[in-house]
């Protein structure tokens, strides 16, 4: 199955922010510390170009923090481009990224002129948590669900810094189709796009291999589940998600999963690694080339019988 979420106003947004672009100093990009990769909208290199860049890391307190460190490396070998982790529970941290932000612009008097920032980021990633926390009062409205912000906005914060606030918008293909399933589980995506026990296998499959341990303890189960299915089926018997005929209904274990994993009550997870995504691009790419071969050939096949019936 593949998850896609790419409604009107994100196709607007997109084009709002490449027309004031050019008028921005740095961009702040507000990334889910769980999913680093899955959340960084393969669109933005493509609007910022050169304009330096802040990868906020936000939600790390739910974040494996070893990973965490390991994706902060990763940020740090592209030009431009700094990262840090943050959590909404600890604002100093929030009021560092202003620091940064003048930091990032050495050649700038911010005396003379405001730093132009506009902050970008997928959907439910903390963007509007974050703004009100460092202008210091409720600016941005706040929702935890996809698509709270709508339209664009500028915000004078300390340090001499203006902050264009944007609309968080997903990119219309999902690529690789495992970035989709990730931004499922952690809320990125509307439940309404999705099911439950979809996701929540695909969440089981990554759990049962990445961190047994913390679901086992969680859901206080004494042996590990050989795979996804049996771990719904026994979190679905734990916790009383079953339908007429004793048969667990996945569905709401799933869903008991996956609400579980969000508020963090596993511990710390990462749900990827910078390893981990670089395999998944090669493969898609892989997959993306014979999909094109496939295609190709059947276009070669279509003029072959045209051509023979027209002789």
């Amino acid at each position: 199955m593949s998850i896609n979420w790419f409604p009107g106003h994100m196709h607007k947004a997109r084009k709002e922010i490449a027309e004031v672009m050019p008028q921005v100093d740095i961009i702040i990009e507000m990334l889910d510390a769980r999913i680093p990769f899955s959340s960084e909208n393969p669109l933005v290199p493509q609007l910022r170009k050169d304009t330096p860049c802040i990868k906020v890391l936000n939600k790390a307190d739910l974040a494996d923090p070893a990973l965490t460190a390991r994706w902060v490396d990763y940020f740090a070998e592209q030009k431009n481009v700094r990262a840090i982790p943050i959590s909404q529970q600890q604002p100093e941290q929030i009021k560092a990224l202003l620091e940064l932000c003048n930091s990032m612009l050495p050649e700038r008097n911010l005396e003379l002129r405001a730093a132009r920032a506009m902050i970008m980021g997928i959907p439910n990633v903390g963007k509007s948590t974050l703004i009100n926390t460092l202008a210091g009062r409720i600016i941005a409205k706040t929702g935890n669900e996809a698509g709270v912000t709508k339209a664009q906005q500028r915000i004078k914060l300390e340090n001499n810094v203006i902050l264009t606030d944007t609309p968080g918008f997903l990119w219309p293909k999902l690529s690789p189709t495992t970035c989709g399933y990730r931004l499922a589980v952690t809320g990125a995506i509307k439940d309404t796009v999705f099911d439950y026990a979809d996701i929540a296998l695909f969440a089981a499959d990554y759990l049962l291999q990445a961190y047994p341990a913390a679901v086992m303890a969680r859901f206080g189960l004494t042996e590990q589940p050989e795979n996804d299915l049996a771990l719904l089926d026994a979190i679905g018997m734990r916790r009383g998600a079953m339908r007429k005929g004793g048969v667990v209904d996945l569905e709401k274990a799933g869903a008991i999963l996956i609400t579980e994993l969000r508020a963090g009550n596993l511990g710390p997870i990462t749900l990827e690694t910078p390893e981990m995504v670089s395999q998944e691009l090669i493969d898609a790419k892989a997959e993306e080339a014979a999909k094109s071969a496939e295609k190709a050939e059947r276009e070669a096949e279509r003029k072959r019988k045209a051509q023979k019936r027209y002789r």
